[in-house]
């Protein structure tokens, strides 16, 4: 492995850094014999040129870092981690007094017609995500103009490396604003001015000058894109919004010389003599985030492609636009609202009530949650005759290492505004996602991935148990019947005639006389902390397991029949026949043999498309050592190391009180 040197206590600070290095990251102390391989530093901080210096002197390589083009969902300065980053051993893409490797890839310009591809599919999909380099503002539209033609001009930071090192000053900025309005008699100019700046605890350039003109300022948080929608040109100094204008379809006016500029895609006010050679907006995205950067998954630490870095940020800023706002939670454990909290996102603001203490009147402008399977009884008609919506929240389907009866907390939940998926008497959100979404290819093709991944990894909604053999008697049909907690809510909101668990396996034993049927009771219920206990004495069951993991079962078994289990989904994952006697989420769409009917539902689904909604759009994930929301590839590598890396353990003192209290209810 190679050893990277440096001189920088912020680099030190970067736990993934080794990973986007694929070295190990040696500090330079004087004391310290030191011999690294490269030497490295940030942007052209003090510690860069130290770095600088030192290589120079022993004449080993330097590499310069610095973030991505699309670095993260937060700010790197509130902690949050760093998806790209940029290793350049030439120079460093802002600095035009220099090359840079950046520069010498558009200018060889040796894609093929596969790099080519990929970056025009990439761009569009950057377009429609609405990706930015950080992605906390809201995407919420300015106010209308009254027909007057809108120019945007962007101010920057006091002295900011990419002015200085882009050919820019002061009085650059001050022939920009000017030049804006003398170009564009009667247009509003917009004056994006950083919130700092305006707040003053940052010096900018144009604050004092746009207010003399009559400008609109900008200054108070809001998407890039939000801003683009609204202007027709953008003029700039070096900032990365100009990328984006141009990645838009805005004429973009340059007084610096940013890395997108010098390509005939930009209205230059300088020039760079090594650049001056034309490059489409494909080909300068390609080799900008493609090429240019190096991408990793923080969260797992692995690397991964620009399609899935990008992807992930988007995921992210989807779930964070959905719940941005003030909500109120009603009725939530100390322990469920701290991660509920991490659930909704960064953008949420979420203050607490007790059920015990429900006031005569609830914010009328924030959001009201509670947890589905046990919210106050009161709650949902309250909330209905205020006109207000009750958003309902519950573990998901991939939740985690073990029973949440265990108090283990989830990696997944749901966030549902019309109902809750275990409760088909109304519609829920993932009915309607799966009633109404048009699922296109790639998305098929994303929860084929997702699917085969899944049941390779041999992956359930717990992960709990152990392999098992059967043994079953040749040439009988095997059917394995999963037993549910009888005082679920799934069980009072979706079973039929049939409601427990002896009258599902008369049910099944009436029907298959010749089975093996296998009986598998309920983890929570095996734990004693859950009623739903039946005995296997009278010929009902040829074979009750308790310890076995669903896998194992599922690779042996010729039919699953449930009244709402979640075990009739993982059995429909591996392509296991499923009968069910209630309705779960899962029934109603052609995948099972259903005895009940479900007048709502009725579409066919394909098996990858009931696998997008369910595990793609409806639920959340959340990485626990972050706090930060994350797509469901991550959730499952994160289950997966956590699979391999638990070992058994005792249950605390805490654990089986716990499981006491919760049996007595």
């Amino acid at each position: 492995m190679t050893c990277v040197g440096h001189f920088s206590a912020g680099m030190a600070r970067i736990a993934t850094l080794p990973v986007f290095l694929e070295a190990e990251l040696v500090r330079i102390r004087p004391w310290r014999s030191t011999s690294p391989e490269v030497m490295a530093g940030w942007g052209r901080k003090p510690s860069w040129e130290k770095a600088r210096r030192y290589a120079a002197h022993h004449r080993v390589p330097l590499w310069t870092l610095e973030d991505g083009f699309f670095r993260s969902l937060g700010l790197g300065v509130a902690g949050s981690p760093a998806h790209s980053l940029i290793v350049d051993p030439v120079g460093i893409y802002f600095d035009a007094t220099a090359p840079s490797r950046l520069e010498q890839m558009i200018l060889a310009d040796d894609l093929d017609a596969e790099t080519r591809q990929r970056a025009q599919h990439l761009m569009q999909q950057v377009v429609d995500w609405r990706l930015s380099k950080y992605n906390t503002a809201p995407d919420s539209p300015l106010p209308p103009s009254n027909g007057r033609p809108r120019v945007l001009v962007i101010d920057q930071t006091f002295n900011d490396a990419s002015v200085r090192y882009g050919l820019a000053n002061a009085e650059t900025f001050r022939r920009m604003l000017d030049e804006s309005i003398a170009d564009n008699p009667g247009a509003e100019i917009l004056v994006k001015i950083h919130p700092d700046v305006l707040a003053g605890k940052k010096q900018g350039y144009l604050l004092e000058a746009a207010r003399a003109a009559g400008c609109t300022l900008l200054a108070e948080p809001r998407s890039p894109w939000a801003v683009l929608d609204a202007v027709d040109a953008v003029y700039t100094v070096t900032s990365q919004m100009g990328f984006e204008a141009l990645l838009a379809g805005k004429t973009v006016h340059c007084f610096g010389m940013p890395f997108y500029a010098g390509w005939g895609l930009t209205r230059d006010r300088q020039s760079s003599p090594r650049r001056g050679v034309s490059r489409d907006l494909v080909a300068l995205f390609a080799h900008a985030v493609l090429r240019y950067p190096r991408y990793i998954n923080p969260y797992t630490r692995q690397p991964c492609s620009p399609e899935e870095a990008l992807g992930r940020i988007a995921e992210q800023y989807r779930q964070q636009e959905v719940s941005r706002g003030r909500w109120q939670s009603v009725g939530l454990s100390r322990r469920k609202r701290r991660f509920v909290s991490d659930f909704l996102g960064a953008a949420a603001d979420v203050s607490h009530v007790s059920a015990g203490t429900l006031p005569s009147s609830m914010d009328d402008d924030a959001r009201v949650v509670g947890w589905a399977a046990s919210m106050p009884l009161e709650l949902p008609e309250r909330e209905a005759q205020a006109g207000r919506g009750l958003w309902r929240v519950e573990d998901g389907f991939l939740r985690s290492v073990g029973l949440g009866v265990d108090l283990v907390e989830p990696l997944s939940l749901v966030l549902d505004s019309r109902g809750i998926y275990f409760d088909p008497t109304a519609p829920s959100d993932l009915e309607v996602l799966l009633a109404e979404t048009r699922f296109d290819e790639s998305m098929r093709v994303r929860a084929r991935a997702l699917r085969e991944r899944l049941v390779a990894l041999r992956l359930t909604k717990y992960n709990v148990g152990h392999a098992c053999d059967l043994n079953a008697p040749p040439g009988r049909k095997v059917i394995l019947v999963p037993g549910q907690v009888e005082t679920d809510a799934s069980i009072r909101c979706g079973a039929g005639a049939v409601r427990t668990n002896r009258q599902l396996l008369e049910a099944v034993r009436a029907a298959n006389p010749s089975a093996w049927i296998v009986y598998k009771p309920h983890p929570d219920v095996i734990s004693g902390a859950r009623v739903g206990e039946v005995s296997s004495d009278d010929g009902l069951v040829d074979q009750e397991l308790i310890d076995a993991d669903m896998p194992s079962l599922l690779d042996q078994v010729d039919e699953v029949h449930t009244i709402t289990s979640l075990a009739g989904f993982e059995a429909i994952l591996r392509g296991v026949a499923v009968t069910t006697y209630g309705m779960p989420f899962y029934a109603g769409w052609g995948l099972t043999t259903d005895r009940l009917d479900a007048p709502r539902r009725g579409r066919s689904l394909s098996l990858d498309e009931l696998v997008a909604g369910t595990l793609i759009l409806y639920p959340r994930y959340r990485d626990p050592s972050s706090g930060e929301l994350v797509d469901v590839e991550t959730a499952v590598s994160l289950l997966e190391a956590w699979k391999k890396a638990q070992p058994a353990q005792a249950l605390s003192l805490f654990q089986r009180f716990y499981r006491l209290v919760r049996r007595r209810r």
